[in-house]
């Protein structure tokens, strides 16, 4: 049996839904016009589980929030985010097929081997996909966290923003795994920042 988290897509009445979808694309045309392009799971014969993509269209009516239900900027959807969505069942014959987003549900993921650190940013490196914690005129007490395009990056009321909006002396919760480089300074990768 696969340990894939994703799910698999269902019909519930007149609407079809995929809990633990990934997303792999977005596209923002406008505040409130885009798409989102999400992988889930399609079981297959001899426990095999295939991987399939669908893109789902948004636009004002679409609902969109965290798992705490407050609303979320549909331009902040961001690649490698996990989202539960409800959508039309009619979708077109294309690859990827496309269907009208009624609901995304934006989720905060629980990661094994994690560990979990709070502290001041010391510089940010976008460029490189760095995040730089502790005393920034003191190497030795650095952290240096590589941000994948997994990881989530979210303000302190849980809405996404981006590694460059994060600036130095903002205290930082985060979520990463328990293992570090022995380089100075050490690094690990994270799985989730968010402002404290």
């Amino acid at each position: 049996m696969s340990n894939d988290p994703r799910g698999t897509m269902v019909q519930q009445g007149n609407i079809m839904r995929i809990d633990n979808a990934l997303v792999e694309e977005t596209f923002c045309f406008s505040d409130s016009n885009g798409y989102i392009i999400v992988s889930y799971a399609v079981p297959g014969e001899n426990n095999t589980t295939f991987i399939e993509t669908i893109r789902l269209n948004y636009n004002r009516n679409t609902v969109i929030i965290n798992s705490f239900g407050q609303n979320v900027c549909p331009c902040c959807l961001q690649k490698g985010m996990w989202v539960n969505v409800t959508f039309s069942p009619r979708m077109t014959r294309s690859i990827p097929p496309q269907s009208n987003a009624l609901m995304i549900v934006v989720q905060r993921r629980s990661q094994s081997s994690s560990a979990v650190t709070t502290a001041p940013v010391a510089y940010v490196d976008p460029a490189n996909n760095f995040l730089y914690t502790g005393n920034p005129n003191n190497i030795n007490s650095q952290t240096r966290f590589v941000i994948t395009n997994t990881t989530t990056i979210t303000n302190r009321f849980g809405n996404p923003i981006r590694l460059g909006a994060l600036r130095p002396g903002q205290l930082v919760r985060i979520r990463h795994a328990d293992f570090m480089t022995a380089s100075i300074p050490p690094q690990t990768t994270a799985f989730a920042v968010q402002v404290v």
